[in-house]
């Protein structure tokens, strides 16, 4: 029995291989992707190495240069203060990537525990879990953010927080989906057999199974974040100085955007650059962890009336007889 139990564990380790091999070689071969990861690896490298990439201080003022435009000596210019506006963008860039990469995580591990609880009780549990996230999903995002931030207000852990708090329905709603088929597997089916109770269940046999689409959408909620924790100091209700994001240095500009347009536009450019890098590695993570979606969406592109359109169309044998 033993020996019959090491045979199968060892199958299943070298099917994981297999899995994992083939997912690293068509994530490797979706160049988009690939350019995308290391776009993000070379803006993350920058932001922490800040310090030594840069030899101004993000703080500290060049009072004979305020508002000074791009040159060999400022490359991104300076602001209304005479900082530099390169060293503010990258030290303002660990802040934003936290608070991205942090935020995703919260959502996506709460959304994980709630979809797979609701999928594997079902029932009223399923109903109430899925009328919760419904109320959600019904109230704008920014609403409850900018509440939230001026009750208990605004400091990294609690936008962190609160981003996360609000974006745990979708993929609470994508675990769900996997869970409810997951939960009649063979292997469910054995791990009650063998009498495991439901918490180990849901989290050492279905989660597992299920992460493939839930990295996914972590990838996208990286984006969002970012974007949301944007909008929130660019409307004022984000952080404060010294923790500055490069929404911080958007607000910042809004006074100065046409006689010093660089203010706004690094900034901007770098959170369009990180989002569009992490929605497409999203994208190469889809098709690398999931090559059968890629597929149906090829075939769902090809309709049955365009290629009918382009096959000729005969004529009726009666039709041809008369002429």
């Amino acid at each position: 029995m033993g020996a019959r139990e090491a045979q199968i564990a060892a199958e299943q380790q070298g099917k994981a291989q297999t899995y994992l091999s083939a997912v690293v070689h068509r994530f490797t071969h979706h160049r988009a992707a690939l350019i995308s990861l290391g776009v993000l690896v070379a803006v993350t490298l920058l932001c922490v190495f800040a310090p030594y990439v840069t030899a101004y201080k993000p703080t500290v003022p060049d009072l004979t240069a305020m508002l000074a435009p791009p040159s060999a000596q400022h490359i991104m210019g300076t602001n209304n203060l005479g900082q530099d506006v390169f060293s503010q963008l990258l030290f303002a860039g660990r802040v934003s990537l936290e608070i991205g990469l942090m935020a995703a995580l919260v959502g996506v591990v709460l959304g994980g525990i709630v979809g797979a609880v609701s999928g594997y009780f079902g029932g009223w549990t399923d109903v109430i879990l899925m009328r919760i996230a419904d109320i959600f999903l019904s109230i704008p995002g920014i609403f409850i953010i900018l509440v939230v931030t001026l009750l208990v207000g605004a400091t990294t852990g609690t936008i962190i927080l609160i981003i996360g708090s609000i974006a745990w329905m979708i993929p609470a709603r994508i675990v769900r989906s996997e869970v409810l088929s997951l939960r009649e597997r063979e292997f469910t089916d054995a791990a009650r057999a063998a009498g495991a109770a439901s918490p180990r269940i849901i989290f050492r046999e279905i989660l597992p199974n299920a992460l493939a689409p839930l990295i996914v959408n972590a990838t996208i909620g990286v984006g969002n974040a970012i974007i949301l924790e944007s909008i929130m100091d660019f409307l004022g209700a984000g952080l404060n100085p010294p923790n500055v994001s490069w929404g911080w240095m958007l607000n910042q500009a809004q006074s100065y955007i046409e006689g010093a347009w660089w203010m706004s536009f690094f900034p901007g450019l770098a959170i369009w650059i990180v989002v569009l890098a992490v929605n497409l590695m999203g994208d190469g993570l889809r098709d690398a962890l999931d090559p059968t979606a890629k597929a149906l969406l090829r075939s769902a592109r090809t309709r049955p009336g365009r290629r009918a359109m382009r096959e000729p169309v005969e004529e009726p044998e009666a039709a041809q007889s008369a002429n």
